[in-house]
């Protein structure tokens, strides 16, 4: 009898943790999601920064992640990020005010620490927050002082397995240790391309992640994996927003739409929309 009764107790707290986790679950289905989200001019890449613009705004987003290779049209003399002079950074400011729009982060990439600190003074004068980048290694220490002086966070990125040293979150988690303005840019795209669970990274990466780069891919095949509008492909993204609920992800969350490079405004509004209506679920 007393063994019966401690099995009926075992099965009892089976079931009541059994059903705690699906009430847990429920739960974080059903809180909205608080991140921010906008649009990665990469995916306008063929535009110059005006019509770039223009067609991030079109498409609904006020916020923007600019990418430091951009050729931005005549306005700007032929320059480039990060060289441009205050008066070119004035009227780049000016097209973002003007459409209520705001930059708060920048691909970049530097070859020496005099490249980089070029990249952390413009950002200081353009109002961006953080450097989205795939830094050297032997650059680690220096960026990470940087980063402090200049108030202006580091998010490690990641492209696929062989082309970047961080498309694994291991390689990401060594980075940040002992680099306080570290943290993460999540590319989901990119992980899939890799073999990776988006989710399990996220998993990884928790309490580092600092903005989200969200695209689809319509296989895990890497050699033949193709950029599909968001919601359309394999990525399970109620399972992806689940985890960023669960970990009350708060940051920046960029669509960046990798094909149909053309005409691919629409595209993009249409994964805007799926975020939103995901989010708030």
């Amino acid at each position: 009898m007393k063994k019966y009764i401690l099995g009926s107790a075992a099965v009892v707290t089976l079931l009541v943790a059994v059903f705690l986790q699906f009430a847990f679950i429920g739960a974080q289905s059903g809180k909205p999601l608080k991140w921010k989200t906008g649009v990665a001019l990469y995916s306008f890449n063929r535009f110059s920064f005006p019509d770039a613009l223009a067609k991030a705004d079109s498409a609904g987003a006020k916020l923007v992640e600019g990418f430091f290779f951009h050729k931005l049209g005549a306005d700007f003399n032929g320059h480039a990020m990060p060289n441009l002079n205050d008066a070119e950074i004035a009227r780049m400011k000016g097209l973002l005010n003007q459409r209520g729009m705001k930059m708060r982060s920048l691909y970049a990439g530097g070859k020496t620490i005099e490249e980089w600190e070029a990249y952390f003074i413009f950002a200081k004068k353009m109002g961006i927050e953080i450097l989205t980048c795939e830094p050297d290694r032997k650059h680690w220490d220096e960026l990470d002082k940087l980063a402090g002086k200049y108030k202006i966070k580091i998010a490690l990125h990641e492209h696929a397995k062989g082309l970047s040293p961080y498309w694994h979150p291991d390689s990401v988690l060594a980075a940040i240790k002992g680099h306080p303005n570290f943290g993460a840019c999540a590319d989901l795209g990119h992980w899939a391309r890799s073999g990776l669970d988006p989710v399990e990274c996220l998993r990884k990466l928790e309490g580092h992640v600092i903005n989200v780069h969200v695209k689809d891919l319509d296989t895990f095949d890497n050699l033949k994996a193709k950029d599909v509008v968001v919601g359309t492909g394999v990525l399970n993204y109620p399972a992806i927003i689940d985890e960023l609920k669960r970990q009350n992800y708060a940051g920046l969350a960029y669509i960046e739409r990798e094909d149909n490079w053309d005409n691919n405004m629409r595209d993009v509004k249409q994964a805007l929309k799926f975020l939103s209506e995901k989010a708030g679920k």
